[in-house]
């Protein structure tokens, strides 16, 4: 007999564990917020180069000495570039802010290059923001249409909620450690409801085949058997994709690190919803075999004596 393991016999531990996770996400978005970037605040950024090969971490030093905290740098294009990110500063005029940053790192760093600089307004960061949490919804709206299409409504919700559910989790992380949320943040937020989307799918609709198929057996049983066969293809899409993802996080720079982490983080908690948010959630809206077989007039009378 093959082995199969019994994912919905811990669906109750599955939903309390989700439950609470979910309940301290939502307190520490609500109590400390996100730590925004500057893409959201507004700030300078300035690309300055200079002579020889330089240390981010340097400059990030000097810059706080001089009253410029809070802010980024990376490399950008070289290992003599610099990207220099920094919010807004109390006291100094902000459209002159680029030229201030530039001016006090000729004096620590003699020779240093003004490539371009910029300003962000704070306008300009809350449109931003604006725009991307209405490009959420848009999303998860799309995603609730197309499987009500595809499936019933039952897998609709299903979905959704596995969307939600991933998308609360990364958030709530960034807001309880502190992590910059910024636009690559954001748009890692869309890639992961694409991902939990695709292993939600691919799930769904081998739950949707087996109850077509099998005549036996409970809703449970069904959704079991349904997880058992789809798990090789979902460990093995979640660990390539990983493998790839902790490349980009430990080695592709501070410019990607957000991204990557939260990617890292949308994987894992996308895999799990997949087995046991969305499943939980047909269970909970009681979906049974004769929502999903379409009996016709040629199958009727089978159909009828099936056990």
């Amino acid at each position: 007999m093959k082995f199969q393991l019994d994912f919905m016999g811990k669906r109750v531990y599955a939903m309390i564990c989700s439950g609470v996770f979910l309940v301290i996400c939502v307190i520490s978005l609500v109590l400390n917020g996100l730590n925004l970037g500057l893409d959201f605040t507004g700030g300078a950024m300035v690309e300055v180069g200079f002579s020889e090969e330089i240390d981010p971490e340097l400059v990030r030093d000097e810059l706080e000495k001089g009253g410029f905290s809070n802010g980024t740098v990376q490399y950008f294009g070289s290992n003599r570039d610099l990207l220099v990110r920094i919010p807004p500063v109390e006291g100094v005029n902000q459209s002159a802010l680029g030229d201030e940053i530039y001016k006090y790192l000729l004096r620590e760093f003699p020779g240093t290059e003004l490539r371009q600089s910029s300003y962000v307004g704070p306008a300009v960061g809350e449109e931003l923001a604006e725009d991307g949490g209405l490009a959420l919804l848009a999303a998860l709206i799309v995603v609730m249409l197309y499987i009500l299409f595809r499936f019933t409504k039952q897998f609709s919700v299903g979905a959704v909620s596995a969307l939600v559910h991933d998308v609360l989790i990364v958030i709530g992380l960034f807001s309880i450690f502190g992590w910059t949320f910024d636009l690559t943040v954001l748009a890692a937020l869309l890639a992961v409801i694409g991902y939990s989307l695709n292993d939600t799918i691919v799930v769904s609709d081998r739950i949707r085949e087996n109850f077509r198929s099998m005549r036996k057996g409970s809703t449970i049983e069904v959704i079991n058997q349904s997880l058992n066969q789809t798990l090789g293809r979902t460990l093995v899409t979640s660990l390539t994709t990983l493998f790839v993802l902790l490349s980009l996080l430990l080695a592709g720079g501070e410019a990607i690190q957000g991204f990557a982490l939260a990617l890292v983080v949308g994987v894992l908690v996308g895999t799990y919803s997949s087995i046991y948010v969305a499943s939980n959630v047909l269970i909970l809206l009681n979906i049974s075999r004769e929502d999903l077989i379409v009996v016709n007039k040629e199958n009727l009378e089978e159909y009828k004596d099936a056990p």
